[in-house]
């Protein structure tokens, strides 16, 4: 089983320029992305009297993008310097957001869904840019625990976020909040310039199409056996997540009797999980090897499926969102810690582009039966089958733990 370093330390992190760099600009990123999702969602709500179908578009808006985009951005962003391309992507969406600013000064109201669109389609080629940045300056001990501190920062965002968007849009109003995003996309780019020069990686022996790129890509990821099970796990994943994300409600009003306002204390638990996960897990990044980590976490979010199906007591179920949320970012930083260790730098844009709609596209499809799923089965049935699906997601993991080999990264193509 591949090992990872246990003798790494905080210091020697925070040593790193690109990790300090990338952390500080994910920061003003969030606060640009929370902003924005709840403000607009606040404005549009007001705006509509609570029209469903306006508040759905904004979603649309937010993962549509992730769809049609996911592996055009990632196979642009392997192309691309992810330097100049990460900041021309902040630098871009700040403009377009203060574009939406000055169209609402003159009364155009509903290009507000613009700026997520925007902001999202421009993501799908910053992302993987950053993670090819991980990648090429990163040493590969320091890579778990990076990921870590990033996937905290996520956690903190997750509890903050809604009460500084929602604080922003009622004190201030959509203008003051729509400024507030693009000065932080604007932060973002320029503290982006602290990060060392590009380089290229090789010299290309040929000039290459962008179909010829995106095959290699797809070849690249199913010759590897540790990508090809990794999606199979996330597909697992998504398939799970998807049929239970709409009942949360349900599980409150119908399995606990409660008011529906109650929702909130699970979000809340799962997200604080999250916080003190972080930090729980940047001690066992030291010396658990990424797949590990990630079955460890699909393994108690069965669990905890398990217990909120069956729980008809309001502790039980409070604890069991706890648990869960503080085993997430095993989830995360291993999903993200497998794709940089078994991926060569050129193909970093074209795996996480592959990757990420598969989860997406299978929780999707999930979400969207639910609803009917939930008025032919019961919600114990809904919550114990995704159990079942999180479980046949690590066994996708096992052949993992067998040795080094299958650990290598994808053979050349």
């Amino acid at each position: 089983m591949e090992q990872t370093g246990s003798n790494v330390t905080m210091g020697e992190l925070f040593r790193n320029k690109v990790i300090r760099t990338l952390l500080l600009s994910t920061f003003f990123l969030q606060i640009g992305i929370w902003v924005r999702n709840y403000s607009i969602l606040l404005f549009v709500v007001e705006k509509t009297n609570e029209d469903p179908v306006a508040v759905s578009l904004i979603s649309v808006a937010e993962f549509v993008p992730i769809f049609l985009f996911s592996f055009i951005g990632g196979t642009f962003a392997d192309r691309w310097k992810p330097r100049r391309t990460m900041i021309w992507c902040d630098f871009l969406s700040a403009v377009s957001i203060f574009v939406v600013l000055l169209t609402l000064v003159f009364g155009g109201w509903k290009v507000i869904f613009f700026a997520t669109l925007v902001s999202s389609i421009l993501s799908q080629f910053s992302q993987p840019s950053g993670m090819k940045l991980f990648k090429l300056h990163v040493k590969e001990e320091l890579v778990q625990m990076g990921m870590s501190i990033y996937q905290t920062i996520f956690a903190l965002f997750m509890i903050l976020g809604p009460i500084l968007g929602t604080f922003v849009y009622q004190h201030f109003g959509i203008s003051v909040a729509i400024a507030v995003m693009g000065v932080a996309f604007l932060f973002s780019a320029g503290i982006l310039f602290l990060l060392p020069p590009d380089f290229e990686l090789e010299e290309k022996s040929e000039d290459t199409t962008i179909m010829q790129e995106m095959k290699a890509g797809f070849k690249y990821v199913w010759k590897s056996r540790a990508l090809t099970l990794l999606g199979g796990s996330f597909a697992a994943a998504g398939l799970g997540l998807g049929l239970t994300q709409p009942l949360g409600i349900f599980l409150v009003t119908e399995q606990l009797g409660l008011p529906k306002e109650q929702l909130q204390w699970l979000m809340a638990a799962f997200g604080i999980g999250m916080i003190l996960g972080g930090g729980l897990t940047m001690g066992l990044a030291k010396k658990t090897p990424p797949q590990v980590l990630l079955s460890i976490g699909m393994s108690v979010s069965a669990l905890g499926f398990i217990v909120m199906g069956f729980s008809e007591l309001f502790w039980l179920t409070l604890t069991a969102q706890f648990i869960s949320g503080l085993f997430m970012p095993c989830i995360h930083i291993g999903i993200n810690t497998m794709i940089l260790k078994n991926t060569d730098a050129a193909f970093i844009g074209r795996v996480n582009g592959i990757l990420n709609p598969v989860f997406m596209g299978t929780m999707v499809i999930t979400m969207t039966a639910s609803g009917w799923l939930k008025q032919t089965f019961s919600l114990v049935t809904m919550y114990e089958t995704t159990a079942v699906i999180f479980v046949i997601g690590v066994l996708f993991l096992v052949p993992l733990f067998k040795g080094t080999t299958v650990l290598e990264k994808g053979e050349e193509v």
